[in-house]
């Protein structure tokens, strides 16, 4: 049986160094462009699966003769979802709300194989940020750090300083859940 190419829906540079990581290189990057606008009432949950699968099924359509993988990864205050910032004033305004506070990170998986299959699944882990001063929010939106992050911060770079304590997968914080992504590969039969 001939070894399936595996390409990987996204255009987030994290997600292809996450899975170098556990030693999986995609025959292909395609990113699919969606409206990721949530839907009213949707809650994150919700949003992060709606819209692996719809990229997963877009890409799946350009290459069916591949495993495709999509992600998605959304930062919820309770059933608020908080956005991809992309202006200092929303980094700002998301690391105000989330300040001395816990929230979800929830990245939905979506695998669509060549012959029809599909499986997806969110992930979810709880991160706290400790209180945060004016000051140091000025200091890390000057950075530019969290513009294109969902919530506003990236927790594998400065951010990190921010965060003392996680409730589940560090890389689904980043951006791809590697335990569960290497999972639901196997599954399907991928085979690095």
């Amino acid at each position: 049986m001939a070894k399936l190419p595996l390409v990987l829906a996204s255009a987030s540079p994290r997600r292809r160094d996450l899975l170098r990581q556990i030693g999986i290189v995609p025959a292909e990057i395609l990113a699919a462009d969606l409206d990721e606008t949530p839907q009213k009432t949707e809650l994150p949950r919700m949003l992060a699966l709606r819209l692996c699968q719809a990229k997963a099924a877009a890409v799946a359509q350009l290459r069916p003769d591949a495993l495709v993988l999509a992600a998605d990864t959304v930062v919820g205050l309770g059933r608020r979802i908080l956005p991809k910032a992309e202006t200092s004033d929303e980094v700002a305004g998301c690391l105000n709300l989330l300040s001395g506070r816990r929230h979800t990170v929830t990245t939905g998986l979506c695998l669509i194989h060549p012959d029809g299959r599909m499986v997806a699944r969110a992930v979810e882990t709880k991160v706290r940020l400790r209180r945060l001063e004016a000051a140091e929010i000025a200091a890390y939106v000057a950075g530019g750090e969290g513009l294109g992050k969902a919530g506003g911060y990236a927790i594998q770079g400065r951010a990190e300083a921010f965060i003392p304590w996680i409730g589940g997968s560090y890389s689904n914080v980043v951006g791809l859940p590697l335990a569960e992504t290497a999972g639901l590969l196997r599954g399907l039969g991928y085979v690095p």
